[in-house]
């Protein structure tokens, strides 16, 4: 019996459970209340869809300033429009009560004096309608315009306060009228003097109004019209140079955008982009310039660098073909002349790599007759003959080991072109030093001048493998003397061949110290 309960309940267990939750859904079926899921609440679904209201906002800022400028003028004739109206109302209704204290004292004064005419001739100009009512609501006496009519209002003036200003619309073939009550005497029976005259009625006040709307709608219409065209003729210059802007693509950077005359914000802007415009120009035209040289360094460098690997790699093949045929000692002479020339083509190659980077290394003082003394005393004396002209204390700031391939390289060029005598000469010239290297070979052609400076050039006369050099000495020497702020030139030369002048800026410094500022 007891494994049966059990049995039922578990069977009915879960069911019980699923139906207390379903009756009581915030309970759970242990009795706990159940915790609340923010996601089930209506509120948070209706709220998760409601998203403010983004106002709507101009995309230009021709349409912004219109529209900042007519909320403006809005909010400025508003208030200025409804003034206007009040103080024309007032002006209205109430220029006329002066005139008609006036009107109703002098009717009351005559009447007291016993001069009142009959009818009645009304004195002060506007004032048409007049009265004399007594207690009993009968009129005494009027002014033409009022003889017939019933009493113009019933009000009556009490001896603590004689006299009113009153405005009544009640008699309809007045219209609206605004009078002064003035008792004229004191004593209980006194009668009461009634002036005045017609004023606009309300449909006339409305007129008023309707023309003061009238013109602040024409204002603010206007205002935003003028704001509108205004802006718009403003910016017409910021649409061109949008328009030239767009246009512009990297392959074409010459075209510039129109500068408008005069000196405010738009034509600083325009200039300021054609000045970009200009320096992006120049810096394309660099780079083109430095990619263009880069393919025409890589491919006669690729050049340079295959002609002695492919002789070292002939000569090594045809002693492989040939054993018997070889002598060994000048298979090794040709081969390592090959590895030289491939070694002064990689150095080169880096040294140029070097002098064209944006890192210096540091400078000294360099006595430019000693660096020549020093060279020349290196080399093996023979043909041709080194001739030193030599100015002592010429010193420039500059790195002693570049300068040092400067000299070497030219002097190399000159021995190899030379016939009897290279002349070497270092003097100073105003505020630069001249570093001069003569020879007596066949010269350089004009056309050529220029020409010999770059890269892997080399003359017909030098083309000799065994004679020339890798074509990269001149290039190398340009380059140093260009990276401490001078040139080379070249030029004839009076012994008959070619003259190298290098000249660098001058410099006063003391060869064991730091350099000194130059006079």
């Amino acid at each position: 019996m007891e494994s049966a309960i059990r049995l039922v309940y578990a069977r009915s267990g879960p069911a019980v459970g699923r139906r207390a939750d379903a009756r009581f859904p915030d309970t759970c079926s242990s009795g706990r209340p159940r915790p609340r899921d923010s996601s089930r609440r209506p509120w948070s679904r209706i709220s998760a869809r409601v998203r403010p209201h983004a106002w709507p906002r101009p995309r230009s800022i021709r349409g912004r300033v219109t529209a900042l400028v007519t909320l403006v003028a809005t909010l400025l004739l508003i208030p200025s429009g409804v003034l206007a109206g009040l103080v024309a109302h007032h002006s209205v209704r109430g220029s006329i009560w002066p005139t008609a204290r006036e009107a109703s004292a002098l009717v009351a004064d005559a009447y007291r004096l016993g001069r009142l005419s009959r009818p009645i001739r009304p004195e002060v100009p506007g004032v048409t309608l007049i009265q004399i009512v007594a207690p009993d609501r009968s009129v005494l006496a009027a002014s033409p315009m009022a003889e017939g009519l019933p009493p113009l209002t019933d009000v009556w003036p009490s001896t603590h306060d004689p006299q009113r200003d009153v405005h009544t619309c009640a008699d309809h073939h007045l219209g609206c009228v605004s009078l002064t009550a003035l008792r004229i005497s004191p004593a209980p029976g006194s009668p009461v003097v009634y002036a005045g005259g017609q004023v606009p009625a309300p449909g006339a006040a409305g007129i008023i109004d309707s023309i003061f709307v009238i013109q602040g709608v024409c204002l603010i219409l206007l205002a935003a019209a003028m704001t509108w065209k205004v802006t718009g003729r403003t910016l017409r210059p910021v649409d061109a140079i949008r328009a030239e802007l767009a246009a512009i693509n990297v392959n074409d950077l010459s075209t510039r955008v129109p500068e408008p005359a005069g000196e405010d914000e738009i034509s600083r802007l325009a200039h300021t982009i054609n000045g970009t415009l200009s320096r992006l120009e120049r810096a394309q035209a660099r780079t083109e310039q430095a990619l263009e040289h880069q393919r025409r360094f890589a491919a006669d460098a690729s050049h340079e660098l295959r002609t002695p690997v492919a002789g070292l790699r002939a000569q090594l093949e045809e002693a492989q073909l040939h054993p018997d045929d070889t002598d060994l000692r000048e298979l090794l002479d040709r081969s390592l002349r090959d590895l030289d020339r491939l070694q002064s083509i990689i150095l080169d190659l880096l040294l140029l790599d070097r002098v064209g980077a944006a890192t210096c290394p540091p400078r000294a003082c360099v006595d430019l007759a000693e660096l020549v003394r020093a060279e020349t005393a290196r080399r093996p004396s023979g043909a041709p003959r080194l001739d030193l002209l030599l100015t002592p204390g010429v010193r420039v700031h500059a790195v002693r080991t570049q300068l040092d391939r400067v000299l070497v390289n030219l002097l190399d060029n000159a021995v190899r072109h030379a016939r009897t005598a290279v002349t070497v000469t270092v003097r100073r010239a105003e505020r630069s030093a001249e570093l001069v290297v003569d020879d007596d070979g066949e010269g350089i052609a004009v056309a050529d001048r220029e020409r010999i400076f770059q890269r892997f050039t080399r003359l017909d006369a030098a083309r000799s493998r065994d004679k020339g050099g890798t074509g990269l000495g001149l290039a190398i020497a340009d380059g140093v003397v260009r990276g401490h702020g001078g040139e080379i030139v070249v030029d004839a030369s009076p012994d008959g061949g070619a003259r190298f002048v290098v000249r660098l800026p001058l410099s006063r410094c003391d060869c064991a110290g730091a350099p000194e500022e130059e006079a």
